[in-house]
């Protein structure tokens, strides 16, 4: 476990130990985790390039200047985009690389606990936004994040930690409850993941489970069950909230530490120094710094139980297979692996 006050301290040495005018994109970032990330980040880098992606012009304008109030020396783009259709994400990466030659965060915190919808591009809406959009802006966007000459992350934030069977027939997840389905989503992000660290092992990527956060995430979300879970959401919430601000302490912390390391590379691509005290996190294939990571929301990694699911995964070529599936899925709908 990672204290708030570790973490602190190392945000504070962002300014002294990253260069100034780091380019950041976030994709999720009006409202929520993404937003509270954005605006801890913003807070704590000097002279930052900022893109942020989402729908809403007005929550954009109103965050443009509550950023301008933070840190006047930043130069903020709001790229509005309906992030559940792959054909948009290639639109937005496009604008994107015709401004930047490189990237050095690419934080993703979009979400939806809407289930039964399909987009027009034939995607389930919940998958469209946990899985395939994310890893599209990934594969998309990593040949900038690859060319930085310093920081090089990439952190989704899902579910990490809660990894767990994955269902090949299903990898849509359209019969899945919300036990089966999270493990499901979380194993399909982090073997992704992997899958893309292999052919990019100077960048390092997270997956954090940012825990229980007040965010307006669920309030599309209808049925029977959703009910339920906002009306003991109601009763035990203020007992195990985290709050807001200190949620976007903790993911600047996910997004600049050197706890978390690419698997090889310069020094100078790992982040922010470790205190005495803290060391480096270790990644999905249970070595330390292997440059994919699964955390929780006070970033420790995986237990032995969820290592060995992930390792089984691997070796009867689940990760392979959605691998192939992913790829199929973006060809359907793009016409390319990549935009």
């Amino acid at each position: 476990m990672v204290s708030l006050n570790a973490i602190r301290d190392s945000n504070s040495r962002i300014a002294a130990e990253l260069p100034a005018g780091l380019v950041a994109v976030f994709v999720g970032a009006t409202s929520g985790i993404g937003e509270t990330s954005l605006k801890q980040f913003v807070k704590c880098a000097i002279k930052p390039r900022i893109y942020f992606i989402g729908r809403s012009e007005t929550a954009a304008e109103r965050i443009k200047n509550e950023l301008r109030s933070l840190n006047r020396d930043g130069e903020y783009t709001f790229l509005k985009y309906d992030t559940s259709l792959l054909l948009n994400v290639d639109q937005a990466c496009r604008d994107i690389r015709d401004k930047e030659s490189t990237i050095n965060l690419l934080f993703i915190s979009t979400g939806t606990l809407v289930t039964g919808t399909q987009t027009q591009e034939g995607l389930h809406l919940f998958a469209a936004l946990t899985y395939y959009s994310r890893i599209r802006f990934i594969v998309n966007l990593l040949p900038l994040i690859q060319a930085a000459s310093s920081l090089r992350r990439v952190v989704t934030v899902f579910a990490g930690t809660k990894e767990g069977p994955i269902f090949p027939n299903d990898f849509a997840g359209y019969t899945l409850g919300f036990g089966s389905g999270r493990g499901h989503f979380t194993s399909m992000i982090t073997l992704a993941l992997e899958n893309i660290a292999r052919e990019a092992p100077e960048v390092s990527f997270v997956h954090d489970y940012p825990g229980f956060v007040k965010t307006g995430l669920g309030r599309d979300a209808k049925g029977p069950a959703m009910a339920v879970a906002k009306a003991v959401s109601t009763v035990i919430g203020p007992f195990l909230n985290i709050p807001l601000d200190e949620a976007g302490e903790r993911h600047v912390f996910f997004s600049t530490s050197a706890q978390f390391p690419p698997a090889a590379g310069e020094p100078r691509a790992d982040g922010v120094s470790l205190s005495k005290a803290m060391q480096i996190a270790i990644s999905t294939d249970g070595k330390t710094g292997g440059g994919v990571y699964s955390i929780d929301s006070e970033g420790e990694p995986c237990n032995r139980k969820v290592l060995e699911t992930l390792a089984k995964l691997r070796n009867d070529g689940s990760r392979d297979k959605l691998w192939k599936h992913t790829q199929d899925e973006f060809v359907r709908i793009t016409q390319k692996l990549t935009a």
